[in-house]
């Protein structure tokens, strides 16, 4: 089985900065990590290989030469191989630029290496939570796809994917090739071994750019090609008013607050 894992490199939500005058991300400086959800989606294809030693896993990423790092994370973890697409041409893309330009990369990588029995991803990226770009790929791959998954296996020509459900969770199977995105599962992820990370350190990672892609559509790309459009970003205001109930009786402080909101005309 050859399952590729597409992943995010994301600026570390703990570190996350705005420029009070701008009100733009500051960017210089925040450390970049793995977006947690694809860590979901490769440590999945890893458990698929536990069971099937001869599966492949095969990493791809798209952004600047410094998501090399994320990539380098993926080969220590499980990846066999990875690919990199960047290029000036590609940047400003939105959900559905991005998800455009990965769908003619798996093409590509399906000419250069054979096709793919299954693609995984992340459910969301945690620096713009749209959770679109996997089913947008399933979408221009005409795929079937499955949402929110916990965990995989194959089983002859499908896929058995348990789909968490507010109230439980669904076993659905899906004839492959298909598309899965992944939520937290109950187990933690697997951590990069010694030999394994020093291996990736060292691997050549391929960098795919525009010139690879002479069939692509360019006005489907980049700023060009996105519907999406910023109109501002903005720090909200931090109010100094507010009610502060000081009674530590549950019973005389809902009183209080009962008051309060009468006076005000809430109730």
């Amino acid at each position: 089985m050859k399952i590729l894992v597409c992943v995010k490199q994301v600026p570390d939500t703990t570190e996350i900065r705005i420029d009070p005058v701008k009100n733009v991300l500051i960017r210089e400086g925040v450390p970049s990590v793995l977006n947690p959800f694809d860590g979901y989606a490769l440590e999945a294809a890893a458990r698929i290989k536990d069971q099937d030693p001869d599966t492949q896993i095969v990493a791809l990423s798209m952004g600047p030469e410094q998501a090399l790092k994320a990539l380098r994370e993926c080969l220590a973890v499980a990846a066999d191989r990875a690919y990199l697409i960047s290029g000036r041409g590609f940047g400003g893309s939105d959900t559905l630029a991005t998800s455009y330009i990965l769908s003619q990369a798996i093409r590509k990588l399906s000419e250069m290496e054979g096709p793919f029995d299954a693609i995984f991803c992340g459910k969301q990226a945690i620096d713009g939570d749209t959770a679109q770009v996997g089913p947008e790929i399933a979408e221009h791959l005409g795929l079937a796809q499955v949402t929110y998954a916990l965990e995989a296996e194959k089983e002859g020509t499908v896929l058995k994917v348990r789909k968490e459900q507010e109230d439980g969770y669904e076993i659905v199977a899906a004839e492959l090739p298909c598309l899965v995105t992944f939520t937290k599962p109950s187990w933690p992820v697997r951590y990069p071994t010694i030999p394994r990370k020093l291996a990736a350190d060292k691997a050549e990672i391929p960098i795919l750019s525009e010139a690879d892609f002479p069939q692509i559509d360019v006005t489907r790309i980049g700023l060009k090609g996105s519907p999406t459009k910023v109109k501002k970003t903005f720090v909200p205001q931090k109010r100094k008013d507010g009610i502060r109930i000081r009674e530590k009786d549950a019973t005389a402080a809902a009183r209080e607050l009962a008051g309060v909101l009468e006076q005000i005309g809430i109730v």
